[in-house]
């Protein structure tokens, strides 16, 4: 850095081309700093190099996040960490998935066709599933991620499967033999196949477990919203 009084400065030192100057006017009584563009560009293609680095690294971190397993329902620990930019695409794109399908919104027995929802989890659990295996390793190294990872994984493991391993099964094998027997005339009467899947045997006790995961997933969804909007 060269500093230079604007009353002194000479033809040799004006014909020298200068990377950072300072310069003290005593007439105006004015201080200005100059540099060079070579200086400039430098500069910028630093702050450019950097910029990348960190977005291949996983992106810039936020304010620390907390997720309480006791409050989804599927476990009793608690994470705490700060998520980066990855984490809010892969909690957006689970958000997303819980928003647009009935696997995240309340279900209306009264109304929905359970079969159908079975066929949203299902979708739900092999979108998540892609949706985890399509991060990059690289930035799976990442301590956030690993858990925003953990807690899908444990999600589908821990919330969705049971159920759909006790009851889907069964569920189904009971209720196309039921829809057979009212298509070919052999039932007592034509039903909605809503009140076809009230007359299965065990149909409170799916209900209850139902409602139960369902319950988990809303709160699911929510913790990725939240995750999405925070700073």
């Amino acid at each position: 850095m060269a500093y230079m009084n604007s009353a002194s400065s000479s033809p040799a030192s004006a014909s020298a081309e200068t990377i950072l100057a300072l310069v003290w006017d005593k007439t105006e009584h004015t201080l200005t700093l100059s540099t060079s563009i070579w200086l400039l560009a430098i500069g910028v293609a630093i702050a450019v190099l950097l910029i990348v680095w960190r977005i291949c690294a996983g992106g810039f971190t936020f304010k620390n996040f907390e997720i309480d397993q006791a409050d989804i329902g599927i476990g009793d620990q608690k994470f705490t960490f700060k998520p980066n930019m990855t984490d809010k695409q892969v909690a957006y794109a689970i958000w997303v998935e819980l928003s647009t399908r009935k696997i995240g919104l309340p279900i209306d027995f009264e109304h929905d066709v359970i079969s159908e929802i079975y066929d949203s989890w299902y979708g739900f659990f092999t979108v998540t599933r892609e949706l985890v295996k399509g991060i990059p390793a690289q930035k799976v190294r990442r301590d956030s991620t690993q858990k925003i990872i953990r807690l899908s994984i444990e999600v589908l493991n821990e919330g969705l499967r049971p159920h759909l391993t006790r009851w889907q099964a069964r569920f189904r094998h009971w209720y196309d033999r039921e829809l057979r027997k009212y298509d070919q005339g052999t039932g007592e009467e034509v039903l909605d196949p809503q009140l076809i899947q009230e007359k299965f045997p065990k149909y409170d006790e799916l209900k209850t477990d139902m409602e139960r995961v369902n319950q988990s997933l809303i709160k699911y969804r929510k913790q990725m919203y939240r995750m999405v909007l925070k700073d």
